[in-house]
């Protein structure tokens, strides 16, 4: 089957994570992705470890191309135009009014091109009082409330990989696919606006409801504790996650399989209520019990007892994984100036397949001398 988005041109002028997530995400699909880029060094997270072909750069540029222009000067902006005109989706994460300075506003791009499915991506949204302000993950994971459930009042330190940056991505790429699929009934184009702040408030809409509707305030415990996740120390010091849930079944077979019947009897765990209540009494009970066995020998007692658990892989773990690489979700791919590289595949599948194999992504100005001959550029 030929991929979904086979005929679709997506002009991206986007840099770090949030616009090149989305742009990765429409290439997966089949779509071309044209990554315009500035002459001078291009996207600044090429240069995260020191050369202008980082591992931070690769991890979200698969697939595309990468054409140099200036849009600064006048031939650079005329050279733009021209591609604008061809194209299906214009995306950008610039700060609010870039594009208007540049010359783009709706008005000229609807001129050039009333077809056009323009995504601008932003940090507070195009107008209000932080409007002009600069943004970046952890900002709005902190502005959002994600951050509120997951750092630690008393020890404060933010962790783990970039969400409000990916989850924009995400939902870059959702309307744009939207406005594309509402096209083919009108044959209009569209404005896709979508914020970090928004994006980062919608990918964890439970906290509000629980607040709106009951009065809690969610904190770094609420979560867990309602769905009875833990993790836990085991004897050789590896980590392993358990998410009993609220289905009764599990805790009696987790009961069953820790050999500890006492806990059924005390009045602190009898309930789901009681046991979220008391979650990190139960959490320490248990964890002085996890400290007896090594790792492997619980997975197996846990495994035998149909109990939801996982090692905390790392990620060198991650890519040994049974699991994982029977998914083949790693792969190697061949790049002509950088040599071999490992790579990921789209995570989605289509009829059983994911389509034409993924190309590497492309080192600065790759494509520009055969898209300027393509398209007729100065």
């Amino acid at each position: 089957m030929k991929d979904a988005l086979d005929d679709i041109l997506v002009i991206e002028l986007g840099t770090v994570l949030t616009a090149p997530l989305a742009g990765m995400m429409l290439a997966d699909m089949g779509a071309r992705v044209i990554k315009v880029e500035h002459p001078e060094g291009g996207d600044p997270f090429r240069r995260h470890a020191g050369t202008f072909y980082s591992p931070h750069f690769t991890a979200y540029n698969r697939n595309k191309e990468s054409m140099q222009l200036n849009l600064q000067s006048e031939e650079g902006k005329a050279d733009l135009a021209k591609l604008i005109v061809k194209a299906d989706v214009l995306l950008d994460n610039y700060r609010s009014g870039v594009m208007q300075r540049l010359g783009f506003d709706d008005a000229r791009l609807k001129e050039l091109n009333p077809r056009l499915i323009h995504c601008s991506v932003t940090g507070f949204g195009t107008d209000g009082p932080y409007r002009d302000r600069p943004c970046y993950d952890a900002v709005a994971m902190a502005l959002s409330g994600i951050a509120s459930q997951m750092v630690d009042a008393e020890q404060p330190s933010l962790k783990g990989p970039s969400l409000s940056d990916n989850i924009t991505g995400m939902y870059a790429a959702y309307g744009i696919l939207s406005a594309l699929h509402k096209r083919t009934r009108t044959g209009e184009g569209a404005r896709v606006e979508v914020s970090m702040l928004e994006a980062s408030i919608a990918f964890s809409p439970e906290g509000f409801s629980q607040y709106t509707r009951l009065g809690l305030v969610p904190h770094t415990l609420s979560r867990v504790a309602v769905s009875q996740s833990y993790a836990f120390r085991c004897a050789d010091g590896r980590l392993l996650c358990v998410h009993l849930s609220s289905v009764e079944k599990f805790w009696q077979g987790f009961i069953s399989a820790i050999e500890r019947p006492d806990l059924l009897e005390d009045e602190r765990f009898r309930t789901p209520a009681a046991r979220a209540g008391n979650y990190l009494e139960l959490a320490a009970t248990v964890g002085e019990t996890f400290e007896t066995r090594n790792r492997e020998a619980w997975s197996q007692r846990l495994q035998a007892h149909d109990i939801p658990f996982a090692p905390v892989n790392t990620v060198p773990e991650v890519m040994q994984d049974p699991q994982v690489r029977h998914l083949d979700v790693f792969y190697e791919v061949q790049h002509p100036q950088e040599g071999k590289l490992t790579a990921i595949h789209r995570p989605v599948r289509i009829n059983g397949g994911r389509g034409p194999s993924d190309k590497a992504a492309p080192t600065l100005g790759e494509h520009t001398e055969a898209i300027r001959s393509e398209f007729g550029l100065s």
